[in-house]
Formats: C-alpha cells, sequence, structure tokens
C-alpha cells in the first residue's frame, strides 16, 4: 500500500515564504540594545525632572524657605497699602488731600528706587579686601545680584549709588562703578533686612567662596536699627530720550 503524497504548497505561498524578512542574530540584538537605550533615556529624564530641590542640603532649603516667606509678607504688606490708599481715594470725604498724600508717597518710593534721594534704615556693611586687585567687574555683578535677590532697597559702592541701570567696567587694578573708579577695599554699604543679607552671602558655591577664589576676602557687618546704614549717594537721572508712557489699556468693565 503506498503513502499518502504530501500537500503541495501554492507557488504564491512559497514566494512569499522566501521574500519575508528573516530576523538575523545581529538585528535581535540590535533591537534589544535600542531597547534598552529607550528604557534608560526614559528614566533618567524622569529622574530629571522630579529631582530639583530634592538635590539641595537642609540649610539652603531653610533659605529658600525664609526667602519666599519674607516676599510674599512683602507683597501682603504692598497690597494692603495700596488697597488702603485705593480706599481713602474713593471713600475719603477729602479725596484731593489722600490723593496728594499717596503722590508724595510714591514720589518718595520712586526716588529711593532710582537712587535720587538718600536712604537709611537697617542692612549690612560688606567690605572686600583685595590685595592682588584681582576682583574683577562680574565680581561686583554677581555681589550685587545676591544682594537683590535677598531684598536689597538701596546699594552703595564706595561713594557711587547702585541702581537698575548701573554699570559696571573693568579697569586697571579696579572697577569703574557707573563710570567711576572704585578701589578696593570696596565698602558696600546695604538697607535690607540684615539677616537676610548676610545669608544671602554665605551660600554655598555663592557671593564669598567667588571672592575666596579670586584672592580676596568678603567681612560683613550687620547694622541694624533705622539709622543702621547711611546710603547717601545719588544718581543723575537724565531724561529718556525715545521711551514714552504708554496709556494703558482700557479694562473689560470700561463702558
Amino acid at each position: 500500500m503506498s503513502e499518502p503524497a504530501a500537500p503541495r504548497r501554492s507557488p504564491w505561498r512559497r514566494l512569499w515564504r522566501a521574500g519575508r524578512p528573516r530576523a538575523t542574530r545581529a538585528q535581535v540584538l540590535a533591537g534589544i540594545l535600542c531597547a534598552a537605550l529607550g528604557f534608560g533615556f526614559v528614566v533618567q529624564v524622569r529622574q530629571t525632572s522630579t529631582s530639583g530641590l530634592s538635590d539641595l542640603r537642609e540649610t539652603d532649603l531653610v533659605r529658600i524657605l525664609d526667602d519666599t516667606t519674607e516676599r510674599g509678607d512683602r507683597l501682603q504688606e504692598e497690597l494692603d497699602s495700596l488697597q488702603a490708599t485705593r480706599r481713602q481715594l474713593t471713600e475719603g470725604s477729602d479725596s484731593a488731600q489722600a490723593a496728594a498724600q499717596a503722590a508724595e508717597q510714591r514720589a518718595q518710593e520712586y526716588g529711593l528706587l532710582a537712587g535720587t534721594l538718600p536712604a537709611h534704615g537697617p542692612g549690612i556693611v560688606a567690605t572686600i579686601t583685595d590685595p592682588d586687585a584681582a576682583v574683577r567687574s562680574t565680581n561686583l555683578i554677581q555681589f550685587v545680584q545676591e544682594l537683590r535677590d535677598a531684598g536689597a532697597e538701596a546699594i552703595q559702592i564706595g561713594s557711587t549709588r547702585v541702581v537698575a541701570e548701573t554699570a559696571f567696567t573693568d579697569t586697571t587694578g579696579a572697577v569703574l562703578v557707573d563710570g567711576a573708579t572704585e578701589r578696593a577695599p570696596y565698602v558696600v554699604s546695604v538697607i535690607g533686612d540684615p539677616a537676610t543679607l548676610s545669608t544671602a552671602l554665605d551660600i554655598p558655591g555663592g557671593v564669598r567662596e567667588t571672592l575666596r577664589s579670586a584672592g580676596a576676602d568678603l567681612e560683613v557687618r550687620n547694622a541694624a536699627g533705622a539709622d543702621g546704614v547711611q546710603v547717601d549717594a545719588l544718581h543723575a537721572v537724565s531724561a529718556p530720550q525715545y521711551a514714552r508712557p504708554a496709556s494703558p489699556e482700557p479694562s473689560a468693565s470700561t463702558g
């Protein structure tokens, strides 16, 4: 009795089997490596996005929390003051006098910020000694920026008032601050919260360490009380050449 013949495959099926891609060992290995690389990339991205504050030390976190709380308190005080002024202007019996007082108060605040009025108050006096004349303008810019971040309200370097538009330029053995030559020791008078200002200068990897690496040294003296620090240098304000006040956009409620 003869055995049954094997079923014959169709030509199209044999052509498909011959032409379909076949995974080689190298392709499989490359696929595994790509999958592992993708998994590692995703893990790294997630770790980077979730690290942030978790990498900081406890002292740095406490400082950041204190700074944030203090700024929130200052903004709340400013908000309360503005709301009280608004009530005086809209509800008071003598709105003209209230408006004049508010305008005078605003003028004094802007004068302090612009450096056109002398100032006094609690703060610190920082002295930078630089025996090798290695301090550059970038060091003073970092110094001022750190003070501003800590809430400094008035700053004076030597005999020069520091404002928003103050320029720092290097020169031989000194630094030009708004065109005035300032040499070591640099005496910086700052009005603000003494504890916050002093802490800001001692941040690890911050101003003090940068100055020390340049061969300079920093000494900070706290001066509490209303007359603790005197900032009496004035900044000459020039009239803007191009900028003009822009009209405020009408509010949606304005009919």
